[in-house]
């Protein structure tokens, strides 16, 4: 028997760097609900009272960036006296935007009008690599020690957000290691839980109620035995947390946006960025085509590697891995998506419709696997195509 561990981890929204993922893709929701045309390449970074967003944003609108970053700081939970020297009221909002260049944006023409026979006219907006993945190991087609993590971070902002332990903060961490045998997963070796807390509370209580109400309600309990180890705030206390404990950046928890590590990450991260940016809108492509090829019954693991180059609209490379788990070649299931799938930057907006204010719901829990908010690179709507285009074939 083959046997081995694999561990994954998440953070919640409090985490300093997910707070700039959310004011990051904040602000470009905010841009698109006015303006679908506009280019956004938004960058935050968050430290002791103070939030600084940069980057570069041609739109033909008026965004206040200063409220989005307050609302958002005020929907993490991070409002006067939770988190001293970072509060949503009185935190400074500093301001170092600029247009895009246009170099850039000189391969990525305006489409709306385009007809599909003039997609290729639309460019990448950079070169660069993205993966998809997905496979049979849970309901939404995702690892599983990546799916557990994010689930566990969820449970404890809830937990924290409707009351039922109202001396939670906002920041955490958790990370699962799964046991595998044989690549099936059989049981949890450990649990990890770090939450921030207020400082009256006692450590055997926080462990108590984390396994209570967070673990135990989201862990199926057929994956922990008497060997499982659980370990809730190692260090012993989680008082000062969030930005006043940690600097944070957008784009620095890009393995808990995606796979967790389970499978290959490509060159970007996605927050900030409108989808004519191929880091974002070509990985999610990637998602849509490896999970329907596994709901198509294709292949029960895949990962789907592209390449772009910027102001090149067809992909330099499609890459098709099932891990010896289709009856296809990679080679023939790689034909097939290429039947199937458009994975020209133009194609890949349209199809998924990716010019819309969605993407502040995925800045923090994952990007992947989502069944809690409507994203159409979740949607398995390609296994009719793809088991017509397998039965044409015959």
């Amino acid at each position: 028997m083959d046997k081995w561990l694999f561990s994954s981890e998440s953070v919640t929204e409090g985490h300093p760097d997910k707070v700039c993922d959310q004011i990051s893709d904040g602000i470009l929701d905010a841009i698109l609900a006015q303006d679908s045309g506009a280019r956004v390449a938004c960058e935050s970074l968050v430290s002791t009272g103070m939030v600084v967003i940069t980057g570069e944003i041609s739109t033909r609108e008026y965004v206040d960036f200063t409220e989005v970053v307050r609302n958002t700081l005020k929907d993490i939970g991070y409002v006067h006296g939770v988190q001293p020297g970072f509060e949503a009221e009185s935190v400074a909002v500093i301001s170092a935007i600029k247009e895009q260049s246009g170099d850039i944006a000189m391969g990525v023409d305006r489409f709306k009008e385009m007809g599909v026979e003039e997609m290729d006219a639309f460019g990448a907006g950079d070169q660069g690599i993205m993966f998809g993945y997905a496979c049979k190991e849970t309901d939404e087609l995702m690892p599983l020690p990546i799916s557990l993590a994010h689930t566990m971070a969820r449970r404890l902002s809830e937990v924290r957000k409707d009351g039922t332990l109202p001396y939670l903060k906002p920041d955490g961490k958790t990370q699962v290691t799964v046991e595998y045998h044989d690549g099936v997963p059989v049981r949890l070796e450990n649990i990890v839980v770090s939450t921030q807390h207020d400082p009256d509370v006692e450590l055997t209580t926080i462990r108590e109620d984390i396994e209570k109400h967070v673990i135990r309600p989201v862990v199926a309990k057929e994956l922990i035995d008497d060997d499982t180890k659980i370990f809730v705030n190692p260090t012993g206390r989680f008082v000062i947390g969030g930005p006043v404990a940690d600097a944070g950046l957008t784009g620095r928890k890009i393995i808990v946006d995606t796979y967790g590590g389970y499978a290959r990450h490509g060159g970007g991260c996605f927050s900030g960025k409108d989808p004519t940016k191929v880091d974002r809108s070509a990985a999610y492509a990637a998602r849509y085509v490896a999970k329907n090829l596994v709901a198509a019954g294709v292949c029960d693991k895949c990962e789907i590697g592209l390449s772009y180059a910027i102001g090149i609209a067809r992909p330099l490379s499609v890459y098709v891995e099932s891990y010896g788990t289709s009856e296809l070649s990679d080679n023939e299931i790689e034909e097939l998506v290429n039947e199937v799938f458009d994975l020209r930057p133009a194609a890949i907006i349209r199809e998924l419709d990716l010019l819309r204010p969605i993407y502040k719901n995925v800045a923090a829990y994952g990007h992947f696997g989502r069944e809690d908010v409507d994203v159409p690179w979740e949607a398995t709507d390609k296994v009719e195509a793809i088991q017509q285009a397998l039965k044409d074939r015959k």
